[in-house]
């Protein structure tokens, strides 16, 4: 199980390249075959909106994998910065998590929850949430950061002082700012947005119509399982869910613990409109494990 930095970092090392030419053409088009009229058409009556974090496709280019996402009927490539933009927007197809801003090595462990941040932080997210509104995308993530010491209230403390003074802003540019909820026991260690009674504390803090928690499934199967039952007690709360399968963070089909269909559903039902973004390392062909994904989660 890997995180993501560490991933993307792990298959440059093992001389990973983006496939270009005859080679990513080729792989992309696999995608657009007549062999994926069945996700389509399942994505077509889908309550859902669906899309996928580039991160988990270090093969592919920001431009194969929307063309290939296209091609199975979702509506978004996400959690990219913003030279990235340009590829899906061409496409048609929109960002719907867009990258924090900063050194990706510390965005996940350096965040709002210790004051000392702030001040690197603020302006930061400040210039970064004007480009969202530009670029017309609905969401940017956010993170607490690790503890450090911390006790939960004074990460909460923290944190919602240094998430007022973005949120107006926000609230201007149309921008939701998302928290995500990672686990503290396998992928994250000392992180501390690592439940969702903790997150809900900070949303309700915060009382802000532009802060939300990102919802990420596989996380949160980790560190508290009912998953399903949070989902309807919470979803208020809730502006972004990721997918991935537990344990290994693999696909979400029947190898793994979580019955995504029947997850998929709670979504539905609670009347969501916003994304379900697949976040998960496939095993097997790239795109044919991302179809298969979409044909789950179409509900």
């Amino acid at each position: 199980m890997m995180k993501r930095r560490a991933f993307l970092g792990a298959s440059l090392a093992a001389g990973g390249a983006v496939l270009t030419g005859a080679a990513g053409e080729s792989l992309v088009a696999s995608a657009t075959t007549a062999r994926d009229s069945g996700a389509r058409r399942a994505r077509t009556n889908s309550a859902v909106k669906l899309s996928v974090c580039k991160w988990c496709y270090p093969s592919l280019s920001v431009e194969q994998l929307a063309t290939a996402a296209k091609g199975m009927g979702l509506q978004s490539v996400e959690l990219l910065d913003p030279e990235e933009w340009p590829a899906v927007k061409k496409l048609g197809l929109t960002c719907a998590m867009v990258n924090a801003p900063g050194d990706p090595r510390f965005r996940l462990t350096s965040g709002f929850n210790h004051v000392e941040n702030h001040a690197r932080l603020v302006p930061a997210y400040l210039e970064r949430i004007e480009r969202v509104r530009e670029a017309g995308f609905p969401n940017l993530i956010c993170f607490s950061g690790s503890r450090e010491g911390l006790s939960d209230e004074d990460g909460l403390a923290n944190s919602a002082k240094g998430l007022a003074a973005i949120l107006p802003a926000a609230e201007r540019a149309g921008v939701t700012i998302c928290m995500e909820l990672l686990n503290s026991k396998v992928d994250h260690k000392d992180y501390q947005c690592d439940h969702t009674s903790w997150g809900v504390a900070l949303v309700k803090r915060v009382a802000s119509p532009r802060f939300k928690l990102l919802y990420d499934i596989y996380h949160m199967q980790i560190m508290e399982g009912d998953v399903i039952r949070t989902i309807r007690d919470n979803h208020q709360h809730i502006a972004h869910y990721h997918t991935g399968g537990v344990p290994g963070r693999h696909e979400i089909d029947d190898t793994q613990e979580l019955h995504y269909p029947a997850v998929m559903r709670a979504i539905r039902d609670t009347g969501f409109q916003g994304y379900v973004a697949q976040e998960f390392i496939p095993t097997s062909e790239p795109l044919d494990s991302l179809k298969a994904a979409v044909r789950i989660c179409s509900v």
